[in-house]
């Protein structure tokens, strides 16, 4: 089983990680005292709790001692858990107030880029434990888990975030554009098939690969959440039941 390795250049990838963390901050900076209880697409999961979760990430990538930690406390007989480890990142804040957890994420984002950015290329090799995924087991890197992965959790929950609050995200071209072309890259390797794809909006774009693949259309937001395999969104194809790991 071939590890999954990063395709973004690893300069490119690491603005993309600071942008994103940085748009984060400012989304969860901005919110009221109202906003923090509204209910999210993700189940159990309320605004606060959903940023509690953002939090804990900015946290593992911040510090080498932290992520062992939550690595370790996420690993059940022995096996690395992934729901394991979002659930002990909201659990550890379960009193913290949305403004708190805002302040944190403010303070900490810079940290968590010079975490990722200073990854030596012997740990980024690293193989780490299968995920299921299109239900089959994958292997990746932590070449690309820190420099895809990392990014995409923020960048969807920040979506997730406007969307529970009825908010227009900020999308631009030049960086939400190369996150959706990025997934649109790896969903068209995932299934190796012919497609005529138009995603709309800001992020958006035209990709087509052979002349008689089925015709996609729809926003290029919608498409991440689809691929995603996020609650609420519905396949328009059978292509789009390809899951792109967000």
């Amino acid at each position: 089983m071939t590890p999954l390795k990063s395709a973004p250049d690893r300069s490119v990838a690491m603005q993309l990680a600071a942008t994103e963390y940085e748009r984060c901050a400012t989304l969860l900076g901005a919110l009221s005292n109202g906003d923090w209880s509204a209910a999210t697409e993700c189940p159990d999961w309320d605004v606060r709790q959903m940023a509690a979760h953002m939090l804990g990430m900015v946290e593992l990538a911040a510090s080498v001692r932290e992520g062992m930690r939550q690595n370790k406390a996420a690993t059940i007989d022995g096996q690395f858990d992934i729901d394991e480890l979002t659930a002990l990142q909201v659990r550890e804040r379960a009193d913290w107030t949305g403004p708190r957890i805002a302040a944190r994420y403010g303070e900490r984002w810079p940290a968590a880029v010079k975490g990722r950015r200073r990854t030596p290329w012997f740990v980024r090799r690293r193989a780490l434990p299968p995920f299921q995924v299109n239900g089959a087991p994958e292997v990746w890197t932590m070449g690309y888990l820190i420099d895809v992965i990392l990014t995409r959790d923020p960048w969807t929950h920040r979506m997730d975030i406007c969307r529970a609050l009825g908010r227009e995200p900020v999308v631009t071209r030049d960086h939400d554009g190369l996150i959706v072309a990025d997934v649109v890259a790896e969903w068209s390797r995932r299934h190796g098939k012919e497609f005529d794809l138009r995603l709309t909006g800001a992020a958006g774009g035209s990709w087509t690969v052979g002349a008689n693949g089925p015709r996609i259309e729809l926003d290029a937001v919608e498409f991440c959440r689809v691929v995603s395999k996020r609650a609420g969104a519905v396949p328009l194809d059978a292509l789009l039941s390809t899951e792109v790991p967000f």
